[in-house]
């Protein structure tokens, strides 16, 4: 099998989750390091347009989101489970609601702050912050989040309801095993901790703070640095890819041309042709000139699918009426 390659960069909350997936799991893997924001040339010709960071790359097959990615890193390496039985369904709940509302409201909250910003940013000249804020704008246009005094409460509130979750003594918050609602939680106070002033506010809450800590005893793994053309040339050589079906009574026909984008931010579209199709994920096939033939996965909740806009016949300017 070949070896799991994550394009992720450094200050990215969600690659930080997944680094520690694979810090719990003990992997081995490769490390890209992607640019913050656009132009992302080598991205695109990987993933056909989505630039969300991470995606994860196994030989030629693409993942796209970090949720689809824990499985994907789960089915690969089974022991010690990300999914216990004991806490099946909840703790995937909980960790759908970190990456959405805790996320949301954890990393406006900090950079929004001077104090927030001038950890977060530190260093960085003022052409680069300019840049950031504008393609920090683009990705996540028409959505609304709380003002800085409204996230306040709401983060008293959530770190509140964690930590009386902590309450009964055990040692992770969906059960005495830790899963993927551990690692959801934890990006975003990772975020919060890189700035502290900010992290202050988690000062009240002991077993919240312990319980991060052992989070973070997961540690990141092996990573390799791996470049991103060599990471191209491992797609472009890939002798196959993850078997893949379209589900029988699916909306959408295998082999037809599609497009999948996300529904929150980040909605540049993706199009191919429909490879896959069931109840979890959805995968799309592209050729490139770089990466060659390649399958883009996504997973099906918090995407939408589209059938291809049709292509419309050159007009002639010099055509006459009759």
């Amino acid at each position: 099998m070949n070896e799991i390659i994550l394009h992720h960069y450094p200050t990215s909350p969600f690659s930080e989750k997944v680094r520690l997936v694979l810090g719990m799991k003990g992997l081995a893997w490769q490390s890209v390091i992607v640019p913050v924001m656009l132009p992302k040339p080598d991205v695109v010709a990987l993933t056909g347009g989505y630039r969300r960071t991470p995606f994860m790359q196994i030989g030629a097959d693409i993942y796209c989101d970090s949720a689809l990615m824990c499985r994907v890193i789960d089915r690969i390496a089974p022991q010690p489970p990300l999914y216990p039985a004991a806490s099946a369904g909840l703790a995937e709940i909980v960790a759908q609601w970190a990456d959405s509302f805790l996320f949301w409201t954890a990393v406006p909250y900090t950079t929004m702050q001077p104090a927030g910003a001038a950890h977060i940013f530190a260093g960085s000249p003022p052409e680069f912050l300019k840049a950031f804020r504008d393609d920090r704008a683009a990705l996540t246009a028409g959505m609304r989040r709380p003002t800085v005094a409204d996230a306040g409460v709401q983060l008293a509130s959530y770190w509140g309801r964690l930590e009386r979750l902590l309450d009964d003594g055990r040692r992770w918050l969906a059960g005495a095993e830790p899963s993927i609602a551990d690692f959801a939680v934890a990006q975003s106070i990772w975020f919060i901790r890189r700035a502290p002033p900010i992290a202050a506010q988690l000062a009240p809450y002991p077993r919240l703070l312990a319980w991060y800590e052992r989070v973070q005893g997961f540690g990141h793994g092996a990573p390799t640095p791996l470049s991103s053309e060599a990471a191209l040339d491992v797609a472009r050589a890939a002798p196959s890819r993850a078997a893949v079906a379209v589900a029988a009574g699916a909306a959408f026909a295998a082999g037809a041309e599609v497009s999948i984008m996300a529904t929150d931010y980040g909605a540049d579209p993706v199009a191919g042709r429909l490879v896959g199709l069931d109840a979890d994920e959805v995968v799309l096939e592209r050729d490139d000139a770089r990466a060659g033939r390649v399958h883009v996965h996504f997973p099906r909740i918090g995407f939408q699918i589209r059938a291809a806009e049709p292509t419309l016949p050159p007009t002639d300017s010099h055509a006459r009426t009759p």
